[in-house]
């Protein structure tokens, strides 16, 4: 029982869930952006460089029904590009704007001293209590 307990504890956590829920929006969002991209952009590049969609344009023939696609290659580029460009703009960019004017209101808290730092500062206080001399300061 210890490992289904385990196994449900790693599933509900919220950055599982988030996850998923990220891959079923991005997967659906990669369907537009590809919609976008064979139903506009291909034809528009295929009408300049000659045939009826870009990833059919731009064939080299090989042996027999062989042909090298630098067409479907260009297509599948400009998908990834039109991908990136859009989750930068609409994703990263507002994100990184919001944790910016988050971080402005806030005061950033003095880094505690390092424990060898105390230690020495305890060495420093204990030794002058046994010289009998009242420099002994505070700690950091």
């Amino acid at each position: 029982m210890p490992l289904i307990t385990g196994f449900k504890n790693f599933v509900l956590r919220g950055n599982v869930i988030d996850l998923a829920v990220a891959v079923v929006i991005g997967t659906a969002f990669a369907a537009v952006v590809k919609a976008l991209v064979d139903s506009f952009i291909n034809p528009l590049v295929a009408a300049v460089v000659g045939g009826s969609t870009l990833a059919t344009s731009m064939k080299i023939p090989l042996r027999g029904d062989a042909a090298i696609e630098f067409g479907a290659i260009l297509a599948a580029i400009l998908n990834f590009v039109i991908v990136a460009a859009v989750v930068y703009f609409l994703v990263v960019v507002p994100m990184n704007r919001l944790l910016a004017l988050r971080k402005q209101g806030e005061v950033a808290e003095p880094a505690a001293p390092a424990e060898d730092v105390l230690l020495l500062t305890e060495i420093r206080d204990l030794l002058a209590a046994q010289n009998g001399t009242a420099t002994a300061t505070s700690r950091p």
